[in-house]
């Protein structure tokens, strides 16, 4: 860490420490407008950070940490496609996916410098013919039928986005085609995937860039079965495509190279939604939806490129997340949209943000000297109220809120959705606000309740308040808002990295447990002889082979 980063990081810790500092509520006190100073708005979405403890000194001194860290340079290097992936010696390209054909992004990988736009755009041609073809029915079932559902194959990146995607845009409108998502290797999973698909009539996706991640694999290999003895062995060439880079695997899986849609290695799973990862996207939503998701990301991206740190709605998400993560230590954070079509933003996010930034080392290998990402949680708006809400708002941690609600409801019943953003905005001031030991005693003893009550009871309804929440609103969350949601928090991803020090687009975490699984594997198998493990590990083996026998 430089000198001037330290000084930087040693300065924001001063400003949490000074006398006071974690009171929210004596800075309206002392500037009763102050949300017109911490309110962004760019792209149709309006950031309000004021019920943070960030004032005027700890923003000026989170924008000198960040020019301190190279945060804008980064952010050059990044949209310009150089190796910001340093362990695997590769650029992070996403942004190039939902871009116009001429946008000319390029990018490193390794010592060649791949057209990422001229990639992406014939990709994304390919994908919209093989859309627009199904729905017109030209692309037809091995019996000569339409195909009228959709099986999507995939784990983790490739599962998470377009299962978050296809929610959201197809909530109230209905999908064109229904998608029924398998993820989890686990044998219970697959019943449950396939119910009410005929396989005569179903489009089977499988999404792996390598083609060998083993649960997608394993599932890939159970879905062609079920497509065999359903339909006959003609189904696999007719109703199985790939979503992947490797040719040679899908090929010998039986899959027609026309059916097969890649992307390069520039492009990390968790990113992946806006390529040809995200052909189930476009299969239940339309072409038309998914390539207003993709402009609208688009816009995101042009804002974030062009715009300086102060007035950046994705480094202001980045800086908040650092001091309340770092410089706070606050080690969960909670993501909260105020609509049913978002429910899944949380898990989203938590591959996004705990997959890219939970690392442990700087770019150069040394150690982090402070914390980094923090455990991301959350779902629909106001389901939490019922369940997690409680240890937000009484607990003993502090833990930062981010409120998402769009202004304008896509159905018929405005008293519900006006109920709705009373909640949102009532959970945002109550974490703020509290209620103090002398407010509840003095509202019990109006409702009658006796001295004794109230000293047994009182404590019990206090709320501590002074706790830190963030505001997402938007106009309406049409395709184009979703995406430029997604790419908001994408790019606060990886400003945050920047931040950190750290390579946001690497996950070697990942690939321990999978190397010892594929060794374990045989252990399991019968009459497969035990491996040297730990006594624990060892003695769990043996156990789970006598409980298996008959």
């Amino acid at each position: 860490m430089t000198e001037a980063r330290t000084q930087a990081l040693h300065r924001l810790r001063s400003l949490a420490a000074r006398p006071g500092a974690q009171r929210i509520t004596s800075l309206f006190a002392a500037d009763p407008e102050r949300a017109r100073t911490f309110t962004l708005a760019a792209e149709g979405i309006t950031l309000d950070y004021a019920k943070t403890t960030i004032d005027a000194e700890v923003r000026a001194a989170l924008l000198a940490y960040a020019g301190a860290s190279g945060v804008e340079p980064f952010l050059a290097r990044f949209f310009a496609g150089e190796a910001v992936n340093v362990s695997e010696d590769r650029g992070a390209m996403h942004m190039a996916l939902r871009a116009p054909a001429a946008a000319g992004y390029r990018v490193a990988v390794g010592s060649r410098i791949e057209d990422a736009s001229a990639m992406a755009a014939a990709e994304r041609a390919r994908m919209e013919a093989f859309v627009r073809a199904v729905h017109a029915g030209e692309k037809r079932a091995a019996d000569g039928g339409p195909l009228r559902a959709i099986l999507h194959i995939g784990i983790g990146g490739s599962d998470l986005g377009p299962r978050l995607a296809v929610e959201a845009l197809t909530h109230l409108e209905g999908p064109v085609l229904p998608v029924h998502f398998l993820a989890n290797v686990d044998g219970h999973a697959f019943p449950p995937a396939v119910r009410g698909l005929d396989p005569r009539s179903t489009l089977v996706l499988v999404v792996s860039k390598s083609f060998t991640t083993a649960e997608t694999a394993l599932n890939a290999e159970a879905a062609r079965a079920w497509l065999v003895a359903g339909a006959g062995e003609a189904a696999v060439a007719a109703q199985m495509a790939a979503l992947s880079a490797n040719l040679k695997a899908t090929s010998a899986f039986g899959i027609p190279t026309e059916h097969v849609f890649g992307f390069g290695d520039w492009v990390g799973g968790r990113f992946s939604l806006w390529s040809p990862v995200g052909l189930s996207i476009a299969l239940a939503a339309g072409w038309d939806r998914f390539a207003a998701m993709l402009a609208g990301a688009a816009a995101m991206d042009a804002h974030v490129r062009a715009t300086p740190l102060a007035g950046n709605l994705a480094a202001t998400l980045a800086l908040a997340d650092f001091w309340h993560a770092t410089i706070l230590g606050c080690a969960t954070r909670c993501l909260l949209p105020y609509d049913e079509r978002l429910r899944l933003l949380a898990a989203w996010m938590q591959q996004g943000e705990m997959e890219s930034n939970g690392k442990g080392v700087l770019l150069d290998g040394s150690p982090v000297p402070t914390s980094t990402a923090p455990v991301i949680f959350g779902t629909a708006g106001t389901d939490a109220q019922h369940s997690f809400m409680q240890m937000v708002h009484q607990g003993t941690g502090i833990v930062p809120v981010t409120f998402l609600l769009a202004a304008r409801e896509d159905h018929d019943r405005p008293a519900a959705h006006r109920m709705l953003a009373a909640n949102a905005f009532a959970q945002a001031e109550a974490l703020m606000r509290g209620r103090s030991l002398a407010e509840v005693r003095a509202a019990m003893a109006a409702a009658g309740a006796s001295p004794a009550t109230i000293d047994r009871v009182a404590p019990h309804r206090v709320f501590p308040g002074e706790r830190p929440s963030l505001t997402l609103l938007y106009p309406r969350l049409d395709p184009a808002t979703i995406g430029r949601l997604l790419a908001l928090f994408e790019h606060e991803i990886a400003i945050e990295g920047a931040l950190w020090g750290i390579d946001s687009f690497d996950q070697w975490g990942v690939e321990l447990g999978k190397e010892l699984a594929r060794a374990i594997l045989p252990e399991l198998a019968p009459g497969g002889a035990p491996g040297a493990h730990d006594g624990s590990t060892a003695a769990l083996i043996a156990r789970f082979r006598a409980l298996r026998e008959p």
